[in-house]
Order: structure tokens, then sequence, then C-alpha cells
């Protein structure tokens, strides 16, 4: 009995303590530096500055590729030649292949539920550095791989290149109706859109070497750099879209159509190219072709080859039907002149017709914003996938939203080439932040960034969020949160910090330092360290690298000796800058002006820096000394910057709240 009476007096004690106030705060104002990136400083191909180290290098992959669409199958069936240049100071001794749409097989590894079960694709020849692969033993029977490594018996020298030939044949998933595309596929018979459909080699960076994250269907894609040669057998009466430019149009469009082509760059009107009473042989297309592909046959005058040319890509996708129409109109890119931009769309979805100016409206703004459109033309395709990026090509539905959402990715990742499978948010966040700033100036209005920053205080705490670095093929239930809508929060929070301007400005250095290149985090934020000439080390760590907030408050406000001294708290670990907006009364003494304040009418808007937090404090005391005018109304983070979990606590005094 003794004993259990001390047991429960133990228990009750440090109840009956006084309590006692939190402890400090312990503010991080560094970043990690994982392995990886120390391994890319130490080589030299980064930098500590952003920018590209003097030894930067990446691997280059030319693609040449013969391929026969077969509609009643479901199929294309190809030939690739993939030559591969290897600048690295290291020999290749294997090579990685992508086999992506083995997601749809039966026993297909995948994130989603397919929307059909497929056959994949197959392998039928592999030839490395002139070695014949045997694919038996390379990928068992009865397995359905999404990456393979392929040994090099004869590797490819470090500053050298090598070559891999493949015949290969891959099933288009059947899409329902009803249902939206899986990065692509097909309507029946009817209308394909063709993605991630012939053998890639994997990324091969300066990191970590070869990327061998699979591709599950929800993160999208790190690739190499290059240049396709790409031809596309389909029947003679079909249209196609495609990454790249049409060089035999002589031979697959008819005198009419390529004269109407001809004078497509002379205005910006919406022209239509095909109409749907214009379909087919011989009006639009001409049947047959003088392309000979090796395994596919003789040409056959009720086929057509459509043969595409791209460089400095890092993918190539298409899509054909024979009941596209086609409208076109021009984009005029600044330093570079108009370029054509085409919309190929089924008759019924004839809302397309308005696509043009959006998407004109797209390629002009963010080719100011950042840097000029690279590409000689753009293409926007109908079917039954809404919303998908490739480069010069975009499977878009015909809303403002989307068609400007999905042209935004022709910056990054297909100019910019970031690692979308690990940090979507570098690809869909920065993409969804310009957004807001291109859908502001077509409407011509200014764009809103206020209230977004706050917006993140209301998920702090969920223990299924994972942080912006982490690895989106494992983001769990806040994959497309943290992917899409973190990423506009923290630069409206940074805008908040150092200005919208010069966030952009300092984005835009970023771009064009890093075009055409793999950038990893650790280059932007050292990048926009440099460009906003200040260290935000406390700023990228709280964002990127914890789910934690600010969570500020007014905590008290007192008069004393004619100041006014309010109680500025924070209960998050994040800190961040405090702006009070104080509201004066209509009449009384003249406001005196303070050297943080700016005061427009009868209002003044008062910011002290992050810094004030810096040595672990939770409170702060803001002094005001506007003189003798009566204060009426405090509001704490008058913009909704910052992170918080409950507004109402941010004005004084209380029932003064909106």
């Amino acid at each position: 009995m003794i004993r259990r009476l001390l047991l429960v007096l133990l228990v009750v004690a440090p109840v009956l303590l006084p309590a006692q106030a939190p402890p400090p705060r312990a503010i991080r104002r560094t970043v990690p530096i994982t392995n990886t990136f120390r391994t890319g400083l130490a080589a030299g191909t980064r930098d500590s500055s952003g920018r590209p180290g003097p030894r930067y290098w990446q691997l280059r992959t030319d693609y040449v590729i013969q391929a026969q669409l077969e509609p009643a199958a479901g199929t294309v069936g190809g030939q690739e030649r993939v030559t591969i240049t290897n600048p690295s100071d290291s020999a290749l001794n294997a090579v990685v292949l992508r086999l992506y749409q083995n997601r749809f097989t039966a026993s297909g590894v995948r994130m989603r539920p397919p929307p059909s079960v497929t056959d994949g694709i197959t392998l039928n020849r592999l030839v490395a550095n002139g070695m014949v692969v045997d694919l038996a033993t390379l990928i068992p029977a009865g397995t359905a791989p999404l990456t393979v490594r392929v040994p090099l018996l004869s590797p490819i020298p470090a500053r050298g290149s090598g070559v891999l030939e493949m015949d290969w044949t891959v099933a288009i998933p059947d899409i329902p109706v009803g249902r939206g595309g899986a990065r692509g596929g097909r309507r029946g018979t009817r209308i394909f859109q063709v993605s991630q459909w012939y053998p890639q080699l994997a990324k091969y960076d300066d990191l970590r070497g070869w990327d061998l994250e699979p591709h599950l269907g929800a993160s999208e894609f790190y690739n190499n750099f290059g240049a396709f040669d790409v031809t596309l057998d389909v029947p003679a009466t079909w249209l196609v879209g495609a990454t790249g430019t049409l060089v035999n149009s002589g031979q697959v469009l008819s005198p009419a159509i390529r004269e109407r082509l001809g004078h497509l760059l002379d205005s910006d009107s919406t022209i239509a190219i095909v109409t749907a009473e214009e379909r087919g042989v011989p009006v639009s297309t001409m049947g047959g072709s003088d392309i000979v592909l090796r395994g596919v046959g003789p040409p056959s005058m009720d086929r057509t080859r459509w043969h595409f040319v791209a460089d400095t890509v890092n993918d190539f996708a298409w899509a054909a039907s024979a009941d596209y129409v086609w409208d076109a109109t021009r984009a005029t890119i600044p330093g570079r002149g108009p370029i054509p931009v085409n919309l190929l769309y089924l008759p019924e979805h004839d809302r397309y017709k308005a696509t043009g100016p959006i998407a004109r409206h797209a390629l002009e703004f963010y080719s100011r914003l950042w840097f000029a459109y690279a590409f000689p033309q753009f293409t926007q395709v109908d079917g039954p996938e809404g919303g998908m990026e490739y480069p010069m090509l975009t499977f878009s539905g015909p809303d403002f939203g989307v068609t400007d959402h999905e042209i935004g990715h022709e910056w990054w990742p297909m100019m910019v080439g970031v690692n979308e499978t690990w940090y979507g948010w570098m690809d869909e966040g920065f993409n969804e932040y310009m957004n807001l700033l291109s859908d502001a100036a077509f409407r011509r209005v200014g764009p809103v960034l206020d209230t977004l920053g706050s917006n993140l205080g209301q998920t702090t705490g969920a223990e299924t969020q994972a942080p912006m670095m982490w690895d989106n093929n494992y983001g769990g239930a806040f994959t497309t949160y943290v992917t899409y809508n973190k990423a506009p929060m923290m630069l409206s929070m940074l805008g908040a910090v150092v200005g919208d301007s010069a966030v952009a400005r300092a984005m835009q250095v970023y771009a064009r330092d890093w075009r055409f290149r793999h950038p990893s985090p650790w280059d932007f934020m050292f990048a926009m360290n440099r460009e906003l000439r200040q260290d935000l080390g406390w700023f990228w760590y709280y964002w990127l690298f914890t789910t934690e907030s600010a969570d500020g408050s007014i905590a008290s406000v007192a008069t004393r000796a004619g100041r006014t001294l309010v109680t500025v708290a924070q209960a998050g670990e994040m800190p961040s800058p405090v702006v009070l907006r104080v509201e004066f009364a209509a009449t009384g003494p003249a406001i005196r002006p303070m050297k943080n304040a700016v005061i427009e009418g009868n209002s003044a808007t008062v910011t002290w820096p992050a810094s004030v937090w810096f040595d672990g404090a939770r409170s702060f005391v803001a002094p005001l000394a506007f003189g003798g005018r009566r204060i009426e109304r405090i509001v704490l983070d008058p913009r909704r910057r910052f992170p918080d979990r409950d507004f109402g606590d941010n004005v004084w005094p209380r029932d003064a709240a909106p």
C-alpha cells in the first residue's frame, strides 16, 4: 500500500508544478547539404554561387526512331538508334533503360490503378556498342520491369560515345470514355496520344549517376537533352502533331494545306488549316511516301510517313487521329520573331477555337518573364489526357488555366531541366506561381500574391505531410499539395521579405543560368541568395526541409511614455519578419514618421526583419512612436504572407478583427 501511494504521488506531482514558459527556439540559419551535392562542389560541377560549376557536364542522347502506328491493334512498333555522348571523366560500364509502359501490365509497379491493362513494351532486339544483348537474361520471362540495367561488354569511355540499337513494340493503353488519360493514351482506334513510348536512356548526372527512380504514375520525369530524328508511319488520312519540326510537309500535306501554312505568320488571326470537311486524302493529306523504314516494309499509298526533327529536347511525344481538325495562329517571341502555334482537336470540341490567343499570350508572356521560348514551333493536341507537357507539344484541354499551365512547362522542365521525380516543386510549384502572374497579365490586372503565404499554417503539424525536399515518389497523401501549392506560398512569403519584383528578377537570372542544364534545389537556393544579396538560409531551411510555420499573434498592446508597445509572439518554429499595419483615427495630431515605417493616409506599415527572432526569443516588443494620433487598430501581417494557423489573433483589439 505504501509503495502504491508513493507511485501515485510521483505521477501526480509533476502536474501540480507551476506551468513553465516554452524554451527558446533554436533558429537554424543554414540548409543541409547532402553528400551528393558536396561531391558536386568538390568536383567543380556545382558551385556555391548557384551557377553551373566550371567543370559542369551532362550526358547527351541523340535518337533516330522509325515507328509505325497500328490503330486496330492499339500498338506502335519501332526501331531506334541512340547515340550516347559521355562528357564525364568516368567510363560507363553499363547503361539504364526506362520501359515506362510496363506500369500498365498486369504485374506492373505503379501508384495509381491503370485505365487498362496492356502488354506494356516488348524489346525484340538490343545491340549495345555492337554487342548483341541476350534479352531472355536481361528481362526474364514473366517480368515487366520499369527500368533495366544493360551491362556494356564494350564500355563507353570518358569523353567518348557509344550506341544502342533496339527494336520494340509498345501497347498504348485504352482510356475509357469519362476517364482522363495516364500521361497520354488512346480512345479506342480513333485518337492516340503517344508518350513515354520508346525505350529511353535514363538520366545520368554528376550528382547521383544513373537516375534509378521509376516512373510510378504520380510524379513526373528527369531526362537527358539531345536530338530526335523521328519518322512516324500512320494511315494516310490521319493528321499528326508532335515534338519537333515537320521536315517533309511536301510529302504528307496537300498543296492547298501547305499554301495556308505559308501565310500563318502574317497576323495574329487564328486560321483554319484543315476543317472537318477537308480531312483525308487527297484534300488535306497525300497518300504514300518515299521514306523507306527498316523492318516496316516498302511505302504504301494508304499510309503516310511524317518526319520530325528536334534538337536539344529532353523527350519526344506525338498524337494522331483521322478525325482531327487543325487550326493555327502565331506567337511573336521577343528577340526571335513569330513562330507557328498549332491546335489539333476533335470537331465536337469546338471550344479549342478560342485556345489560340491563350497559347500566344502564354508563350509571349513567359518569354518576357524568364527568357525567350527557344523552340521553332508549338503544338497543342486534343485527346484523353487533359493536361500533360512535352517539348513543343502539350496534351491539353482548351481552358485558359490548363493551356497556360501546360505551356508554362516549356520553361521547366523542357528548357530548365529540373528533376521532377524528386523535386516536383521546382517544376509544378514554380509553374503554379508564374501562372498567377500570367493570368493577371492576360486579364490586365495586378497579380494577387497576398494571403498565399499564410495558408501553409493551416496544414502545419499534419503527420502525413512530407517536406518539399522529400522524394516526390514517396510524398504520401499531401503529394499534390507539396508539389503544386507550397512553392507559390513560399514565393509569396519571399516577396514579403525582399519584394515581389526582386523575386521575379532573381528567378529570371537563375532560369537563364540553367537554360538547357539540370539544376538541383541547392543551385536554386544559392542562386537566389546571390541575386537577392542576402543569406536566406533560414528561409530555405524552414520552407524546404521542414513543415513548420510562424504562427504569429499580437499578444498585448500597451502605452508607455508616449510610445505604443506591441508584443508580437510566434508559437511556431519558422521565423518571419514582423509587419504591422497601424490604423489611426481620422483626425488628431500629425503622424510622426518612423524610419522603418511607410505612411499612407491614416495608416502606416511598420517592418522589422526576421533577424529579431534569431536569438531564440518567442516574443518581440515592437515600439511604435508615431506621436499623439490615436491608434484604432493594429494588424500583424496585414497582407497574410507568413504561415499562420489563426489570423484572428493577429488583430488588436480582438473585436476589430474583420
